[in-house]
């Protein structure tokens, strides 16, 4: 067999998702992640026989009582009668519609192998043509808005313009426009509104062309409260197989105990202040996504509160600041997900996440999903006052941070693959994670604490909910693969703390650091990691392992090669992460308890990192 270049240029991973996803699907059962499928699989869906069924299509007729297929009602008019346990069966076709209201848990999904696509847009005909190749169109159904309070523009105006805080969408032939701040910027390839006077410009033809304009700022609200004369069952829906794309601000939103929020309200506070698991999560549980596809919100694909949330096979892609979005929730699985392209406006200041868990959710496990292709986001992101999460088995590629765990306690990352981020892990401020099994090529891993607390902090009560600044320990890096091509010139593992704490907090921040594999292609001027609080110091850098081992007295298995120029993996190119074969000196090393049981593996020990050596 020819010997694999040791990997490719630095970008040359970021494939077209087919490829990547066909690298995957191939991949053996046994390795991590597990293969799929990922994304929505096309199905039929069988008629339920419990409960009314409620058949719609785009051309129903309000009146008809939809309960016959042959005389389909409308959405609308579908979503007023149901009750719980009811079901709501969508023909094929686009349903241009918005700001429906449902609270009793019911069943959505399609008729058989039809395709239900919900569309937040309406098609825009009646355009006057301008000088210097613009065109403009009336429009009654726009969404300014703004930045939420928080947001520091004397740090970020000179780098977001305020236009793209708006939450108007343009399409043509199904290609979204980027927004502009007046006519003369416009080109082919952009939008600009007139907010005082209700016109949309654009600066392409619309002649023969589908030109679409948000008119929608959600599809599917699900009140807390009561609506259509009923009281709340507290009791989510199920949606299968249904697609929902082109709405500004989010497509689907879940209340909790607040009433939903418009765009320049602050949505993520509830509870506010440390709450018991017990007081929140409560008013609306089970919400269930299956084989749904979300794209083209301006803000968030969904805003989802409620204990035992479950999304699965979903594809959510070219969202705002958000794509999931999980706030004061418990018992909630993501899994099998593709999640791609967030922050798509660029907006800076405004954290990004495709996936943040917020907000003093417990137990919260994304396992298995495909995070990807986020230049401009972080991947997923545990935020303030989260509890005993597990993220496992995913592949993460292409963001800014992969996984982020800040201001929380307790936390399972084991058996993902973090690709070409600028950096693979982050823990900020938290206590108790524990890293086992990882593989790690170009994204490096930090973990660091400061000084931040509820103090005079920008967020207020936020600190609050996670450890104090002197329990900012016990996390746990055991068994993980980093790997550095050759040009990868920066540390690989880093410990760190603010100079403000140095003196403070002297107990490090973890005392399990053990039998990792450190690569590298090529010797670099970086040192190999960082450690503090440092003997004598606050902080200290180690140009090897050796030097790290007799400094801190850790990684007593651990192992390092560098320079190393063989091939490590069995193919990158193909997003096939099996050891190319066992480095020279490897041996395997013991599994911590806890990720055997998350990663569902039986032998005591394994190689570093997440995958076994490809059986050749």
């Amino acid at each position: 067999m020819p010997t694999l270049p040791f990997l490719a240029p630095r970008g040359r991973l970021l494939r077209p998702i087919l490829l990547l996803l066909a690298a995957v699907l191939a991949a053996p059962v046994a390795a991590q992640p597990s293969g799929g499928p990922y994304g929505p699989v096309h199905q039929r869906y069988e008629v339920p026989t419990t409960g009314t069924v409620y058949f719609v299509a785009p051309d129903g007729d309000a009146a008809a009582p939809g309960t016959d297929l042959r005389r389909p009602t409308t959405l609308e008019a579908a979503m007023a009668r149901v009750v719980t346990g009811d079901a709501i069966v969508l023909r094929g076709g686009t349903y241009r519609t918005g700001g429906l209201q449902l609270n009793q848990g019911i069943t959505l999904q399609p008729y058989l192998d039809e395709v239900p696509v919900l569309k937040g847009t309406r098609v825009a005909t009646q355009w006057e043509a301008l000088p210097g190749n613009i065109w403009r169109t009336k429009w009654d159904r726009l969404f300014p808005a703004r930045p939420l309070g928080w947001w520091r523009r004397e740090r970020e105006g000179m780098r977001t313009p305020l236009h793209r805080f708006n939450n108007d969408m343009v399409f043509v032939d199904g290609r979204l426009l980027r927004s502009v701040g007046w006519e003369g910027e416009l080109d082919d390839g952009s939008f600009y509104i007139d907010y005082e006077q209700g016109y949309v410009y654009i600066g392409t033809d619309p002649t023969g062309r589908l030109v679409e304009i948000t008119a929608h700022d959600v599809a599917l609200h699900r009140p807390s409260r009561e609506v259509h004369g009923k009281p709340s069952d507290r009791r989510g829906p199920v949606i299968r197989g249904l697609t929902f794309t082109q709405y500004a601000y989010r497509a689907i939103d879940i209340e909790g105990k607040k009433p939903a929020t418009g765009p320049e309200e602050e949505p993520t506070d509830d509870p506010v202040g440390v709450s018991d698991p017990a007081e929140h999560g409560k008013e609306v549980v089970g919400t269930t996504l299956e084989n749904v596809t979300i794209s083209y919100t301006s803000r968030v694909a969904g805003y989802f509160r409620g204990d035992g949330l479950v999304i699965r096979n979903c594809l959510i892609s070219d969202t705002g600041t958000e794509g999931i979005y999980v706030i004061g929730s418990s018992d909630v699985l993501l899994e099998r997900n593709i999640i791609r392209r967030n922050n798509i406006e660029q907006l800076t200041g405004y954290y990004p996440a495709a996936v943040k868990i917020f907000n003093q959710s417990y137990r919260v496990v994304v396992r298995d999903n495909l995070i990807i292709d986020h230049p401009h986001s972080n991947g997923v992101w545990y935020d303030v006052g989260n509890v005993d999460g597990v993220f496992a088995d995913n592949h993460v590629q292409g963001t800014l941070t992969g996984f982020f765990f800040e201001i929380s306690k307790g936390v399972v990352v084991a058996g993902n693959v973090f690709v070409d981020n600028e950096l693979g892990i982050r823990v900020l401020n938290s206590a108790g994670a524990r890293i086992h099994h990882n593989t790690f090529l170009d994204s490096p891993v930090l973990v660091d604490r400061t000084e931040r607390s509820a103090a005079g902090d920008h967020f207020g009560w936020h600190p609050l909910t996670g450890p104090d600044v002197d329990q900012r320990e016990g996390h746990v890096f055991e068994g993980n693969l980093l790997v550095a091509r050759a040009g990868f010139d920066r540390p690989l593992l880093r410990f760190e703390q603010s100079e403000a704490v140095c003196g403070r907090l002297t107990r490090p921040q973890s005392t399990r650091v053990d039998g990792n594999a450190y690569v590298r292609a090529e010797a670099g001027k970086a040192p190999l990691g960082g450690w503090s609080p440092a003997r004598g110091r606050c902080r200290a850098e180690y140009a090897s392992l050796e030097a790290f081992r007799k400094a801190t007295g850790l990684e007593s298995r651990g192992r390092e090669w560098t320079p190393y120029p063989g091939a490590v993996f069995r193919s990158p190119e193909l997003a096939r992460f099996e050891l190319a074969r066992r480095l020279p000196g490897m041996e395997e090393v013991p599994v911590a308890e806890e990720a055997r049981r998350v990663l569902r593996w039986e032998a005591p020990t394994h190689v570093p990192g997440a995958w076994p050596a490809a059986q050749m």
